[in-house]
């Protein structure tokens, strides 16, 4: 009797094992599941954002690449102003310019 008592014990321990590491299977595979999921999700998000910012990008790029016509041809403006001012400050100035450089080149000094 004292011996079908100890191997029912095993018996149950033994049971009761294979229960606990069903149990251990079960919650891993639930855990594994879980990060599965939330790893699938977070590169859902992540897709997003990166669309998104890249949205933005494209838009800036168009907005600037539209403003950057407009920056040349007010550059252009600028500086055609600027030529024509060179010029008409050089034809103003240019006969004195002359009259010192005859001065300079045509004055002996001992």
């Amino acid at each position: 009797m004292e011996s079908s008592r100890g191997q029912n014990g095993i018996q149950l321990l033994l049971a009761a094992e294979q229960e606990a590491q069903q149990i251990v299977n079960a919650a891993r595979n639930k855990k594994l599941a879980r990060l599965k999921l939330a790893k699938e999700e977070a590169d859902k998000e992540i897709a997003q954002y990166r669309a998104q910012v890249e949205a933005d990008f494209q838009r800036k790029v168009a907005e600037s690449s539209g403003d950057s016509g407009a920056n040349v041809k007010r550059l252009d403006q600028e500086t055609d102003t600027k030529i024509q001012h060179l010029k008409t400050e050089a034809a103003r100035i240019s006969h004195d310019v002359m009259q010192m450089l005859l001065k300079q080149v045509t004055t002996v000094k001992n």
